[in-house]
């Protein structure tokens, strides 16, 4: 099984942007330890990070295409991005939001997620544990 994890707009800022609310771990460190728990659950992970929507779009094609399940965390895309939206909708393979933060309990606009009805699930406010629980997800799937 292939997993391809997709991080959105300043999640290469990670260890440096607001370490109180998303930790002191880079995003270097998260993509070790995404591969890292991806081999203790026999999954082969590939993490892409891009501040840019049309290349994440493009890269939610390509998983569709070859049925390839994703993990994404969108970032500020959460809120308003209908293509990245549709683009999850397409993958019939499924695909898993998470967030590092709990957006539930930070600032109203933060609430609103319209990428979450096109996914399978969302994980949210477990810091980098997020994605190594929707890679066990994906794994019991």
């Amino acid at each position: 099984m292939k997993v391809l994890i997709i991080n959105g707009p300043n999640l290469s800022r990670l260890g440096t942007r607001e370490p109180e609310i998303y930790g002191s771990m880079t995003h270097p460190q998260l993509v070790e330890k995404c591969i890292s728990w991806g081999n203790e659950l026999g999954i082969e992970v590939e993490v892409r990070q891009s501040d840019a929507e049309a290349q994440i779009v493009s890269w939610l094609e390509e998983a569709s295409a070859t049925s390839m399940p994703v993990v994404i965390n969108p970032a500020a895309f959460t809120h308003y991005s209908y293509p990245i939206a549709e683009a999850c909708k397409k993958n019939p393979a499924g695909v898993i939001e998470v967030h590092i933060s709990n957006p539930h309990a930070r600032e109203e606009f933060r609430t609103k997620s319209v990428i979450s009805p096109a996914a399978k699930g969302t994980i949210a406010g477990f810091g980098a544990d997020s994605y190594k629980l929707a890679l066990i997800s994906l794994k019991g799937n």
